[in-house]
């Protein structure tokens, strides 16, 4: 298994998992083309895939402009192996050796994904979007939450 920078030729095996998960599944998968990837990759963000021999078989992706993940998606076959936990660690780690800007997600309520951020050690807000909730992961929480693991 290998986390590394998501390259443009990725796109096609990121899309792959984004339209094979159960839970948050798009009700239409043409409503996130493949420039949207490629905006993120390029222009906005940053972006990351798990490899395993040479599939992908999750990535994460966060929006710069926005302080904000914007994605993180697993092939359900790869899921409870701690492989979602590492690409968020290993963003959160980035993000944070970069700003101390808050970073902040949206997720649907009642989710595996929430209890994924909460038990991560994110705080929920308040409402996002139409039926989402907020969460905020500030610098200094990020901070004492890794000295905690290491400590």
């Amino acid at each position: 298994m290998t986390i590394r920078e998501a390259a443009i030729t990725d796109i096609i095996q990121m899309q792959r998992v984004r339209n094979s998960v159960t839970e948050n599944a798009l009700s239409n998968p043409d409503l996130i083309p493949p420039e949207a990837y490629k905006e993120y990759i390029l222009q906005r963000g940053k972006a990351w895939v798990c490899e395993v021999g040479d599939k992908v078989v999750g990535f994460s992706v966060l929006d710069l402009l926005e302080h904000n993940i914007w994605a993180l998606f697993l092939d359900p076959d790869h899921e409870k192996q701690g492989i979602g936990r590492q690409l968020h660690d290993n963003m959160l780690n980035w993000y944070f050796s970069h700003t101390k800007t808050t970073l902040w997600l949206g997720t649907a309520p009642a989710t595996r994904a929430e209890s994924f951020y909460k038990k991560a050690g994110w705080t929920a807000i308040g409402k996002h979007g139409k039926n989402e909730i907020k969460f905020e992961m500030t610098y200094a929480n990020w901070i004492s939450l890794t000295q905690n693991e290491l400590g």
